[in-house]
């Protein structure tokens, strides 16, 4: 299966670069695996697709602010620059700066990361962060395409620092700098256990009013974590599908949602995943063979396409993806490659707004 096979011809004007004031206020693409048909609506249309008995499940992480700028240790200082420390059009860092973006928690202080300008910054590399250096680190290892691992300097509160020193890790079709506003809007109203680089945007749309009437329609909710990382940020860099390797995600369920989960399954109840995080974890956790889902914590490594088998999503609320993305990928091993295709070319006709903070699609 050729990557290509996912490409879609996307104009630049549909990448949303700014939330809508009114979470609820997106559009909602409405496609039916089955007959292959779609209906525009609107997302405050989404409970009406909600039936007795389903489950909802969504995934609670909280972005932190994981885009960093600090400077080499030893190289003459420079201001640091919020968001783009370039210095010109030809895209040429200031002596000594360095962006750095947090992307996988694997130790005390110790965490995998993209490193720009990548080819500079070898092992053995120091960098401060801050006018006082609140924050210290060195490369201890590197990895293709920019990544590194970075062991700081302990500190008695590390996300407390990253809070005061970073900005939040707006992917990088958003072109412009993170404002104040992003802190809380580039994430979900249900967002509790901090520890993502990027959002769970399907989520996005939720407001506290809708998930109320959810509740009132007597649908369950559950919630579990899974930290999107790496795979988010990395582009495919082979020609099939099949060697690409996933990155791994941190995800924990806890008791009372496997109890909900496995109880949907025992019963035969639709299992109504927010997200493609929310559809990894889940899959990934079915997959083990000890049977029913258990609750704990672990290491999510699952590559969904073509082919995959589900066996617990009966329906995604999903946000539109990149041309040619493992997220694209995952949604087309769920509705059928053609029917998404074609979703994703009426949605361009229609003008729906894209990525991050654009419109959503259910997909049942």
């Amino acid at each position: 299966m050729l990557v290509s096979d996912f490409d879609f011809y996307l104009p630049e004007e549909l990448i949303a670069q700014d939330p809508l004031p009114d979470r609820s206020a997106s559009r909602m693409l409405h496609l039916s695996r089955r007959s292959g048909t779609f209906k525009d609506l609107k997302f405050k249309d989404f409970p009406e697709f909600l039936r007795s008995g389903d489950l909802l499940v969504v995934n609670n992480s909280r972005v932190f602010p994981a885009r960093l700028f600090g400077r080499r240790v030893g190289l003459k200082a420079q201001p640091i620059r919020p968001r783009n420390p370039r210095s010109n059009a030809a895209g040429e860092f200031l002596q000594g700066q360095v962006e750095v973006l947090l992307t996988r928690q694997t130790g005390d202080f110790v965490w995998e990361a993209l490193v720009r300008p990548g080819k500079k910054i070898g092992v053995g590399e120091k960098i401060s962060f801050g006018e006082n250096e609140e924050l210290k680190a060195e490369v201890t290892a590197r990895g293709d395409f920019g990544e590194r691992t970075l062991r700081f300097g302990p500190v008695p509160d590390f996300f407390c620092v990253v809070e005061k020193l970073g900005h939040v890790p707006l992917p990088p079709y958003i072109g412009r700098e993170d404002r104040s506003d992003d802190r809380e809007r580039y994430q979900t109203v249900y967002a509790r256990t901090k520890g993502s680089v990027a959002a769970p945007t399907a989520g996005l749309h939720f407001t506290p009013e809708i998930l109320a009437g959810i509740r009132l329609r007597g649908i369950e909710i559950a919630e579990i974590t899974l930290h999107v990382g790496l795979g988010t940020f990395q582009p495919v860099h082979v020609d099939n599908v099949e060697q690409h390797k996933i990155h791994r995600e941190s995800f924990t369920i806890s008791p009372d949602a496997a109890n909900a989960i496995n109880r949907a399954l025992e019963e035969k109840r639709r299992i109504v995943a927010v997200g493609t995080t929310t559809v990894r974890t889940l899959e990934y956790a079915a997959a083990n063979p000890s049977g029913p889902i258990q609750a704990g914590s672990g290491e999510a490594e699952v590559f969904i396409y073509p082919g995959f088998e589900f066996r617990v999503v009966g329906a995604m609320l999903t946000n539109f993806h990149l041309p040619k993305s493992t997220l694209l990928m995952l949604v087309s091993a769920f509705a059928g490659r053609e029917n998404m295709l074609r979703a994703y070319e009426h949605a361009v006709r229609e003008k729906y707004r894209f990525f991050s903070y654009g419109d959503c699609m259910f997909v049942e």
